[in-house]
């Protein structure tokens, strides 16, 4: 029988794709197993709340404001970075992050043990408590005690409401909206008797609702606000602890704080720079 071997052209054609093929999968190893910093970039993302009045919220001309929003341009500004906003709605916010969508997310991201397992958490950069919006009419909700047999709003992505059910064993009738939008609608048409969460977010509601809803300054569960970072940013996320430091020590939180939320008559006496979670 007649053996038929390659010519060399066609020897020296299979080698090369062979070789470029190996390349590519050596290439896309690299790739996949790189993990940038926040350090790394000239311009850096950044996940914020679109839907929170004072806090985060998306003008209508598309541009951003708010107490999250400032502390963002301060710390990109520490960084020396130039930043892009990005929205992100509290239940996306881990998704923001491991997907690589934002590099940092400030969005009322309050850190606790779940979220830790699969985020960095540099901060926080607030500290505030747990609070109740009721109608101006409705005397009969002073403390978180009083919710119980009450339907309070819960936000898709949050924790707060269960958190009276659960770690204050409050018999309280949760009620599902899609964001704060709805809950406060649900809220003025007598649909739900509460909207619990963070105080900040609360008052930047009452602020621009202004129909004359009542905080009740029950300040229970204290909500550490961090900044969520990519697990592996160690180095970026000591970097952002020291802009949060020299925030505080600087006196722009303080500023910051009264500007957005002083006329919710919330406690915002000089706040002292929180005790960080730690960057590991």
């Amino acid at each position: 029988m007649k053996r038929i071997f390659p010519r060399p052209a066609a020897l020296r054609a299979g080698l090369a794709a062979v070789l470029l093929a190996a390349t590519g999968l050596l290439a896309g190893g690299c790739a996949a197993a790189e993990h940038t910093s926040v350090l790394d970039a000239d311009t850096i993302v950044i996940g914020v709340r679109p839907d929170l009045p004072s806090v985060g919220y998306r003008k209508p001309d598309g541009t951003f404001e708010g107490f999250d929003i400032d502390v963002a341009r301060y710390i990109a500004g520490k960084l020396g970075k130039r930043v892009d906003f990005e929205p992100v709605l509290a239940a996306d916010r881990e998704k923001a992050i491991t997907s690589g969508k934002a590099d940092l997310v400030l969005a009322t991201y309050t850190i606790s043990m779940d979220r830790k397992q699969k985020v960095l958490f540099a901060g926080p950069y607030h500290i505030s408590y747990q609070d109740i919006l009721v109608r101006g009419d409705d005397g009969g909700i002073r403390n978180v005690r009083d919710l119980k047999g009450r339907r309070i709003c819960e936000v898709k992505g949050s924790n707060a409401a269960q958190r009276v059910v659960e770690e204050r064993k409050v018999a309280a009738q949760v009620v599902p909206f899609p964001d704060y939008a709805a809950c406060l609608a649900a809220l003025k048409q007598n649909r739900v008797d509460a909207i619990t969460t963070n105080d900040i977010i609360l008052a930047g509601l009452a602020i621009k609702d202004g129909s004359g809803l009542r905080l009740a300054n029950a300040q229970f569960n204290e909500q550490r606000t961090g900044v969520g970072m990519r697990k592996s940013d160690v180095e970026g996320c000591e970097a952002v602890n020291r802009a949060i430091t020299t925030m505080y020590q600087d006196g722009t939180a303080s500023r910051l704080l009264h500007d957005w939320f002083g006329r919710a008559g919330l406690d915002l006496s000089t706040p002292a720079v929180p005790q960080f979670e730690g960057c590991s």
